[in-house]
């Protein structure tokens, strides 16, 4: 009796990460990361200046005490009271909303437009060929009536 040998952890490892949607999935992954340094780089060195510049401070500056006194050590962290940070989670939702803006409208968008004309010349190409598979039929219908038409007639003048 030969037994089956079983695949090694390593082998089924190795084709775990040779199957296409591993790697096309690890490239989205570095890809979306460098995009959100990107974009962080645009919300922290634009955005937020700009909100300074029309209100009274940077946007991650903006909060709210919970607690009075609240009070901040020249390095950012709580010296005393409860502050909430919510220029900080605005300044992240700005961010979050920028990259899934960018995300849908420069891929999303036009590859669900290039999967529809896809879709669209695939189904006109089936189309046309079952009009050129019906007129075949047809024509090889006629072929037929006429041929069973010479036979009868060749078989009457016996």
């Amino acid at each position: 009796m030969s037994e089956k040998k079983e695949p090694g952890v390593w082998e089924g490892f190795k084709a775990f990460l040779m199957r296409g949607n591993v790697v096309d999935l690890a490239v989205a992954v570095v890809i979306g990361a460098a995009f959100t340094n990107i974009v962080n780089s645009v919300v922290k060195g634009v955005i937020n200046p700009l909100v300074g510049a029309f209100g009274t401070k940077d946007l991650d500056h903006y909060s709210s005490c919970l607690k009075a006194p609240c009070e901040m050590k020249a390095d950012g962290t709580v010296a005393s009271g409860i502050p909430i940070m919510w220029g900080s989670v605005l300044s992240a939702v700005l961010s979050f909303v920028i990259t899934a803006a960018v995300v849908y409208f420069l891929m999303v968008l036009p590859m669900a437009k290039y999967l529809a004309k896809q879709a669209a010349r695939k189904a006109a190409k089936e189309g046309t060929q079952e009009v050129m598979e019906l007129s075949e039929l047809e024509v090889l219908k006629e072929i037929r009536d006429a041929l069973v038409a010479q036979r009868g007639s060749g078989h009457r003048e016996e």
